[in-house]
């Protein structure tokens, strides 16, 4: 067998089912491979004959042999940011910009093009989620692509952008007046009563995997090398676990030369679980009540927290987390600065990194990936605010020079 899901913790073996958690200890399952059969199919070449999509690592995700992947996901551009650099003291700072992932704008496609290759192979013609927003978008769009039909399940207070983002596909939407972790139990319930595919419930193992892309990709874009740190904006916990698992499966398969490297999770100060836990030296999360304009990381007890934190602590790594002024004001940064418009978990990370290089967790000279995992299209409310629409002028030039004259204080042109 390619591959299976075993458990994390006791390390039994549960074979391929829509299923979580282990029966035995209730710990989480997670998919693991059969590397030595692998090796042979997951090469450099391999990879670079393959399509500029996740699927280009199919040999390395669990996906039924029947699979057929139609959908060109992920494989999204990292590229110097010399200009944010030198405003946050940086030397050496890459860009991973998963906010023009296909099809939603978000790094939750990944994930979710994994999940319902297994929905179909399981053969659920429902598909569902709990989410706080970009995973309800992936969802909806994938599932209509997919032609399953689609519940998603959101907090009430979402960003209307997330909404729009979802209902556009067809999907049934239920609003719930409560948290986040409130509409995952319940999630949870409706999972034990209808054979729906949750992806990030019964599903969750698969889905997971799907975060791993995002490392592959960072790997191959540097050349096939491991950068020193990555920052990377903390929810569930999953993606900054996934990420290191991808680094060590290269590095397992002699895709890349060894090296250590730090991971940092960012998380705002309105909801910092595992900021909080890291800080403190503590293996276990402590749960929140979010209170944040970063509503997509607003989770107050993380499913992967507890991984996410062991993930930082033995890399070498750190979290911090930032208030909802900083990530404002690191959105227009990222903005004005290197041309890219992020939702409000990319302002997490831009805020946190600054942080970290001022803190010196970060040093200058080594080679940094910050993790962009949204589009700024989908929280635009956060900054809207943030500008005035001047009064128009008349479309005339002696108004557009008055107007210049005004603004700057200086003659609106030489010898005037």
């Amino acid at each position: 067998m390619r591959y299976e899901l075993r458990c994390r913790e006791c390390h039994k073996s549960w074979g391929n089912v829509p299923q979580s958690v282990c029966e035995d200890c209730f710990s989480p399952l997670e998919v693991t491979y059969d590397y030595d059969s692998l090796g042979r199919l997951f090469t450099r070449e391999k990879i670079a004959q393959g399509p500029p999509s996740i699927w280009r690592y199919s040999a390395l995700l669990p996906l039924p042999d029947s699979h057929q992947p139609t959908l060109p996901v992920g494989f999204t551009p990292l590229f110097k940011a010399p200009a944010l650099a030198r405003r946050i003291g940086a030397k050496h700072l890459y860009i991973k910009n998963d906010a023009v992932c296909l099809p939603t704008l978000s790094f939750k496609d990944r994930v979710v093009a994994v999940a319902l290759a297994n929905a179909r192979a399981f053969g659920f013609d429902t598909v569902s989620c709990s989410s706080t927003g970009n995973l309800a978008n992936a969802t909806a769009a994938q599932g209509a692509r997919g032609g399953f039909k689609c519940w998603i399940f959101i907090p009430a207070d979402l960003e209307p952008a997330k909404i729009v983002g979802t209902q556009v596909f067809g999907a049934q939407l239920v609003r719930i007046s409560g948290s986040y972790d409130q509409v995952n139990r319940l999630c949870s319930q409706i999972a034990d009563e209808h054979r729906w595919g949750f992806v990030n419930v019964n599903l969750r193992p698969y889905y997971a995997e799907g975060s791993k892309t995002f490392g592959y990709e960072i790997a191959e874009q540097l050349g096939w090398r491991l950068p020193d740190n990555v920052v990377c904006p903390m929810a569930g916990g999953s993606l900054i676990v996934k990420i290191q698992k991808a680094f060590q499966e290269l590095i397992q398969l002699g895709l890349v030369e060894p090296k250590p490297v730090k991971f940092f999770g960012a998380q705002a100060t309105g909801c910092c679980p595992i900021s909080t836990a890291v800080k403190l030296g503590n293996s276990e999360i402590e749960p929140q009540k979010p209170s944040t304009i970063a509503r997509s990381l607003a989770i107050g007890n993380p499913a992967d927290g507890h991984y996410a934190i062991k993930a930082i602590r033995e890399s070498g790594g750190w979290s911090e987390d930032v208030s909802d002024r900083e990530i404002v004001n690191s959105i227009r940064l990222l903005a004005e600065s290197e041309g890219i418009f992020t939702e409000t978990a990319g302002g997490v990370t831009v805020a946190c990194a600054r942080k970290l290089y001022k803190l010196d967790r970060i040093l200058p000279e080594e080679t940094t990936v910050l993790a962009i995992t949204g589009n700024g299209l989908k929280t635009s409310d956060a900054v809207a605010g943030e500008y005035e629409l001047e009064q128009p002028i008349a479309p005339r030039l002696v108004d557009f020079n008055a107007y210049l004259e005004s603004t700057f204080s200086f003659p609106a042109a030489v010898g005037a």
